[in-house]
């Protein structure tokens, strides 16, 4: 990455400079004496790393552009961000079954699907079951897109949408039953949480009456605030543990869910972090409130991301 004036002379010289790409500013060192030289070369060094980096970025922004492309030709996959539904009303709402999956099935959806591996491992294991990964995020839903059309699966469809607005997707007890694995917790912010009072009356517009919600998590904060809520407005739990993995006398069905692990479900449990589920049902009486408690922040942060504050409780 150096150019000398002089052949001769080894790299670090007056002479020398740093080189970058066209695009980018060049970097004479002597212009800078001294130590100062080596900070120019060091905020070099960091210019073209910077440089570097977007040209990653890049060729993954055409990458994940490929994939857009490619999940417009799937016929598994539908595409509703807020910038569209706002303008094209949902015309499948309430005809699922009989315009998509063709049977009379039950209707089960992930909300946060993510890479889409949950929902089509699901559908592996309950073909008389429909399953609909919902998730904003194109790019990681193609990954369960494609397999589930490249394995022939005929229950399963993916949702490209924002699940503030899922209620538009969804008539009334359309849907039997709702997955949430693995969200994120948003310990700072009870309204975006999926097991909130907001999400829960949004879900009760198309989920059957006492339908069920299972939550599959991580995070004992998300955990001990969704029990509270249960418990606040007693909502049935039909099961719950904080250590899924390790807890005896689970019923077949549960134990054959527990086969499916998702690529960070793994990675948390080689962690050493427990794995915590809750299911229970979501009756359409009653007026739902947040429970007034305090509980422990996480003392983690998934992708690792730092904390970002000192407090130690949430709500």
């Amino acid at each position: 990455m150096f150019r000398h004036c002089d052949p001769g002379e080894k790299p670090g010289c007056n002479a020398c400079f740093f080189m970058l790409p066209s695009k980018v500013t060049v970097f004479p060192a002597m212009f800078f004496p001294g130590n100062a030289r080596y900070f120019a070369l060091k905020v070099a060094y960091i210019v073209l790393s910077l440089y570097l980096c977007s040209q990653d970025c890049s060729v993954m922004g055409k990458g994940k552009l490929a994939k857009f492309a490619e999940m417009e030709t799937f016929s598994n996959v539908f595409q509703y961000p807020y910038s569209v539904i706002d303008n094209v009303p949902f015309a499948m709402k309430g005809h699922w079954r009989d315009r998509y999956f063709n049977n009379g099935n039950p209707i089960v959806l992930e909300l946060g699907c993510g890479k889409g591996e949950y929902t089509v491992e699901l559908a592996r294991l309950f073909p008389d079951v429909n399953f609909v990964g919902v998730d904003i995020k194109g790019a990681r839903m193609w990954t369960g897109a494609k397999q589930a059309l490249e394995d022939g699966l005929k229950n399963v469809a993916f949702l490209r949408t924002n699940i503030e607005i899922i209620d538009r997707f969804f008539a009334k007890d359309e849907v039997q039953e709702l997955w949430l694995t693995f969200s994120d917790p948003q310990m700072k912010n009870a309204h975006k949480r999926l097991t909130s009072t907001f999400f829960l009356n949004r879900y009760r517009t198309f989920l059957v009456d006492g339908g069920i919600v299972h939550l599959k998590t991580d995070s004992n904060f998300l955990y001990t605030y969704t029990t509270y809520m249960a418990k606040e407005n007693r909502l049935p739990v039909l099961f719950a543990t904080d250590d899924l993995y390790h807890t005896e006398g689970l019923d077949e069905a549960t134990r054959k869910i527990l086969s499916i692990r998702t690529y960070y479900e793994s990675m948390w449990i080689e962690r050493g972090l427990n794995i915590r589920y809750i299911k229970f049902r979501l009756p359409h009486e009653g007026m739902l409130v947040e429970p007034e408690v305090d509980i422990p922040l996480d003392e983690y942060r998934s992708y690792h991301r730092p904390k970002r504050s000192n407090r130690e409780t949430g709500r």
